[in-house]
């Protein structure tokens, strides 16, 4: 297995998209911090982008690469090597790259300008959120043999839980507010790793006042250790959950 994975991931840290993603990020982050010496300052307005540019980078890349690895996915099957070996090894060497090319990015600017801890919650919120769209990524396309679709489905992911799903909520804030709603507002953002990953960005910054009660909630409960192990807990089911169904699938897909 270790030897697929090296070999998945050194073709895939060939390609010029890997290099183009980690140089955009790159330059997001140099020139955020040549127009504003803030650290707390640069990490929101790199969250602001992040948080829409990271998710759609993993989902659209991942499952481009995996049609474009289906020959190769056909040739390692033929052999005497099971099915969730060669998923696996697709799996794990296009999430290293991903997060490699997101650490090396966002990351060299940030420790030589200074890091704090919003910059190290920067970090793991990319991180997280890449691996779960990863996971989403691969769970679309073994639901068709179809790109066009696969591509579609993966795109719709991403609108969903990037766009779609913040309406909802507001939707739902503004016509039950006199109601409290702030544990089932907790539990909303627990079914989107978007929201997720913002609401801790958040309170990291420590702008969390500007949420007023909620936010003060937020704060209280995510500021605490049952806080962390909820936000990480359901972060690994979000990353879990997509890849073990896509197995699944996988192990009884007739390629």
């Amino acid at each position: 297995m270790a030897r697929i994975i090296k070999y998945i991931l050194l073709d895939i840290l060939r390609t010029r998209f890997i290099l183009a993603y980690t140089l955009f990020l790159l330059l997001c982050a140099v020139g955020m911090f040549q127009l504003d010496t803030d650290t707390s300052k640069v990490v929101l307005s790199l969250m602001n982008i992040l948080l829409i540019v990271t998710p759609l980078v993993s989902i659209v890349f991942t499952t481009i690469h995996f049609y474009n690895s289906y020959e190769f996915i056909e040739m390692m099957l033929a052999q005497p090597i099971k099915r969730s070996v060669v998923f696996l090894s697709q799996y794990i060497a296009v999430a290293v790259s991903l997060c490699m090319a997101y650490v090396v990015g966002l990351g060299i600017p940030m420790f030589i300008y200074g890091a704090n801890t919003s910059s190290i919650a920067l970090l793991y919120s990319g991180v997280a959120l890449t691996l779960v769209f990863v996971s989403l990524a691969f769970l679309s396309a073994v639901l068709t043999r179809d790109k066009a679709k696969a591509i579609g489905v993966a795109l719709l992911f991403w609108f969903y839980f990037s766009l779609i799903y913040d309406a909802f909520v507001l939707w739902v804030l503004y016509n039950f507010s006199d109601y409290p709603l702030e544990n089932a507002t907790l539990a909303m953002i627990a079914l989107n790793p978007v929201d997720l990953a913002r609401i801790l960005m958040i309170l990291q910054l420590d702008v969390s006042a500007l949420m007023g009660y909620t936010g003060a909630f937020y704060k209280d409960f995510f500021g605490g250790n049952m806080g962390l192990i909820f936000s990480v807990s359901v972060l690994l089911l979000w990353i879990i959950v997509p890849i073990y169904a896509a197995l699944r699938i996988f192990k009884k897909k007739d390629l």
